[in-house]
């Protein structure tokens, strides 16, 4: 899609595909920090002046980087069963292939949705493409389902934050030693039951109910 940076042309599509490969290897391996351009075009086997000329700098490496990972998580998405009569279920379905695709990649995941790398910016369009790509689907489960005089958008912003601070807290909790005492097994089937309840909750105190 057309950014601040242009829009490359045939050409150069397969060359920066083999950079932002390599730049989602860095994200994975290294995290934001590693997400240098000297490291990318090491990654990549090119030199510094190749990555200037592709993506213009740092930034457009990062929102090239951005625009992909929104993809991945469309992808994600896309492979959800359809709709069924069931709001609840699929609510919770789309929740935990947000949570999966978090668990698979903490670092990917810090990067689309925290302040990973100060000053960044994202480019205005394409944090538009991804708020229809991620956001506006969750829109569509939730439309058919909240109460009369109750906006969707809403409803669904709640149910996404409630999604994000329930992903972000278990992400920190995996990566830290718990404290003395604390209430809650750090396990999978722990964490799987705290995710589904939260959900679930949210989903109840909304109305959120099939008619």
């Amino acid at each position: 899609m057309a950014t601040r940076h242009g829009q490359p042309g045939p050409a150069e599509t397969h060359s920066r595909e083999r950079f932002l490969q390599a730049a989602l290897a860095i994200l994975v391996d290294q995290g934001v920090s590693g997400l240098t351009v000297r490291n990318l075009a090491e990654a990549a086997g090119s030199s510094t002046i190749g990555v200037y000329t592709r993506f213009g700098g740092r930034t457009g490496v990062l929102d090239a980087l951005y625009e992909r990972t929104f993809e991945l998580l469309q992808e994600e998405f896309a492979r959800l069963p359809p709709c069924t009569d069931d709001p609840a279920t699929d609510i919770l379905a789309f929740a935990y292939a947000f949570r999966r695709f978090a668990l698979e990649s903490p670092a990917r995941y810090g990067f689309m949705f925290e302040r990973a790398v100060p000053g960044y910016d994202p480019d205005p369009d394409i944090r538009a493409l991804a708020q229809r790509n991620t956001f506006d689907p969750l829109v569509e489960r939730i439309s058919t389902a909240t109460p009369p005089g109750t906006d969707p958008a809403i409803a669904a912003y709640l149910v996404w934050t409630n999604v994000h601070g329930l992903i972000s807290v278990e992400l920190t909790h995996r990566e830290r030693t718990p404290p003395p005492g604390w209430f809650m097994a750090t396990t999978d089937e722990s964490y799987d039951s705290v995710f589904r309840a939260g959900i679930t909750a949210m989903t109840r105190g909304l109305g959120l109910l099939g008619r």
